[in-house]
């Protein structure tokens, strides 16, 4: 299978590096294909996206992408080219409507964790983020002295947002709107009540006005199992879930399209920036990137258990005492990459006495 890697900006090209590393280790016969993307491809090509680029995503088995953007390409400019255009163009080509960001924190770092343990303790949860639609794909522009832009849902885009968020669930989804004062929120809730009951009838549903979310997912984010919302309110309610891990640099996301696992290729890429500020000192966290190359060997390529394995030894690497200087430690980019690896090459045998850890 051939996985098209997008490193991208800033940290990007080493912590793809170190998942590659990773990944080899877990599954061999994987084929990788490099593709210049985002600042990098402006810089070269002057465009955040190239053809040949976006060609060899789509006859790709999955894409696997580290971070885009800069302060470097940073503009007000509407006719410059800016990294996240490549991104969304990206997204939209490939019909990845759907963007999964699970959330759980691990009980080595509760304590890292700028919420009290007792509150994250057990936090389980998905943001189901619509992804191609909304106000950032919308009408937008500039008229004299005023400036606008337009959010736009159709029912074809809540139905199949709606049907995912379901799909993930275990027992309940909330969805986030703000009914009582825009438009396209009241046939967001619409369209998502009738899914539910013609659908899901057995999947407990809430709604909950976008303000109140983010008040709840910081006072009791145990209550929540999928938060299913649309682009902006998910952009934003995403990376707030993130903090609730102590650091956003622990958390993968997946771009998944309508015709699911294997038939079209999905975008797995961590939640983080490009940390221009620390990109080529070798000491930036890898350990998002190593959790959405294992999404991407799950949702990406069915190889569920190559994606638990790595899960797990970062798990054992966190329970073991890693940190880096994110989480309050020292180590670097190389010694966190070797100290995932040190857990995947342990033998059953040596893990059975630590199953009190597990």
């Amino acid at each position: 299978m051939k996985v098209v890697t997008l490193p991208g900006d800033g940290i990007g090209p080493e912590i793809l590096a170190a998942a590659i590393e990773v990944l080899r280790e877990v599954a061999p016969d994987l084929v990788y294909e490099p593709h210049l993307f985002g600042g990098a491809a402006i810089d070269v090509h002057g465009t955040a996206l190239t053809d040949e680029a976006l060609a060899a995503a789509k006859g790709a088995d999955a894409v696997l992408l580290a971070a885009v953007g800069g302060p470097k390409w940073d503009t007000t400019d509407p006719s410059r080219p800016r990294p996240e255009q490549g991104l969304l163009g990206l997204r939209k080509a490939l019909g990845l409507f759907a963007n999964l960001r699970p959330v759980r924190p691990v009980p080595a770092l509760y304590d890292a964790s700028p919420l009290k343990r007792e509150i994250i303790e057990g936090t389980d949860l998905v943001v189901v983020r619509e992804l191609t639609g909304g106000i950032y794909f919308g009408a937008s522009g500039r008229e004299q002295d005023s400036a606008f832009d337009t959010c736009t849902y159709s029912v074809a885009e809540i139905e199949r947002i709606a049907r995912r968020g379901f799909a993930t669930a275990r027992s309940r989804v909330t969805s986030v709107d703000k009914a009582n004062v825009m438009e396209s929120s009241r046939l967001w809730r619409e369209v998502v009540t009738r899914v539910h009951s013609e659908e899901f009838p057995h999947v407990e549903l809430e709604h909950l006005l976008v303000d109140n979310a983010a008040m709840k997912l910081i006072a009791a984010p145990r209550h929540f199992d999928v938060i299913l919302t649309e682009n902006l309110f998910g952009d934003i309610l995403s990376d707030e879930a993130a903090m609730l891990s102590g650091s956003i640099g622990l958390l993968p996301s997946a771009s998944l399209g309508e015709n699911g696992r294997g038939r079209n290729p999905g975008l797995f890429e961590p939640v983080h920036g490009s940390a221009p500020d620390i990109a080529g000192q070798g000491i930036a966290n890898p350990l998002a990137m190593f959790l959405s190359a294992a999404l991407m060997l799950e949702q990406g390529l069915g190889l569920e258990r190559e994606a638990a394995a790595v899960g797990s030894a970062v798990d054992r690497a966190l329970a073991a005492g890693l940190r880096t200087a994110d989480l309050g430690g020292s180590a670097t980019t190389a010694e966190a990459t070797q100290a995932v690896l040190a857990e995947l090459w342990k033998t059953d045998e040596e893990l059975e006495p630590s199953a009190e850890r597990r």
